[in-house]
């Protein structure tokens, strides 16, 4: 028989762990010392320590391996900590793309002050008015002309906290005159509809996002940013994209500090 320091050289592990698998049951000593008290171990019980630490080093949490060592069926769980590795894996192997598409020339994110990032947006209560606008500067116009005809329909409505208003282009591709949009603002709840405005639940999306920062007609260099990450990211476009204004001319008088986010539903490749 071996003192527990002797036999943790031999199995190549620390005393430190042998105290700790006596503790919780997992790899009792054959014997202890009546005298001492020293912890005793048998040449046996290196296969026993072998078979632990191969499961450790698999990836198990000791939990299942004592559940293993105690006669549960090692398929189901081993199955389990494969799907969570692949989970694991999968997740990694995503930082390691973002960060290839960062470093290469395409991404030239840092230079031009874009990056983009993955967002689950919840669901939410909107109004919304569906229309078609002869330019961008239109917006200035018509949407302003929307809020003020769902107040006076709704006198006592308020708006989500914190806001959150979204244009979504309806034509499925860039165009500078005639564009069709639905104009969408999130509310507490239901209102009466007019004037061509509805209410409706926008559903969850998972969307790319991309923040930009300055005027307008600089937009599409941030949707081009948008969409070569999202190819070379291993995503695909599943929707139509939205533009959500977070600062603008509402609250902002200097155009090379409005923010704007676009925002492209995506799915996994």
């Amino acid at each position: 028989m071996f003192y527990i320091g002797e036999f943790s050289k031999m199995g190549k592990t620390t005393v430190k762990t042998l105290h700790h698998y006596d503790r919780i049951g997992l790899l009792r000593p054959a014997a202890v010392d009546g005298a001492t008290g020293y912890r005793l171990y048998t040449t046996s019980q290196l296969v026993d320590l072998h078979r632990i630490q191969a499961l450790r080093q698999a990836g198990l949490s000791v939990d299942e391996v004592a559940a293993i060592e105690g006669g549960a069926d090692p398929r189901p769980i081993l199955a389990r900590r494969r799907e969570l590795i692949e989970r694991e894996l999968a997740a990694r192997q995503e930082r390691l793309a973002r960060i290839a598409f960062m470093l290469s020339d395409e991404g030239k994110g840092f230079s031009m002050n874009y990056q983009a990032t993955i967002k689950d947006l919840p669901s939410c209560i909107v109004y919304s008015k569906t229309m078609t606008v002869p330019d961008f500067s239109a917006y200035n116009e018509v949407i302003p002309a929307i809020g003020r005809a769902v107040k006076a329909a709704n006198p006592n409505l308020k708006c989500a906290a914190p806001e959150y208003c979204f244009i979504t282009y309806l034509d499925g591709e860039y165009k500078e005159r005639d564009i069709t949009i639905k104009y969408s603002e999130a509310v507490e709840e239901y209102g009466v509809e007019t004037d061509g405005i509805v209410f409706e639940e926008a559903p969850a999306v998972t969307v790319a996002s991309v923040m930009h920062r300055g005027p307008y007609a600089d937009l599409p260099r941030a949707y081009a940013f948008a969409m070569d990450w999202i190819e070379q990211n291993g995503y695909r476009a599943s929707g139509l994209a939205r533009e959500s204004y977070i600062d603008g001319i509402w609250n902002c008088t200097d155009e090379s500090q409005w923010l704007t986010e676009i925002q492209v539903p995506v799915e996994k490749r």
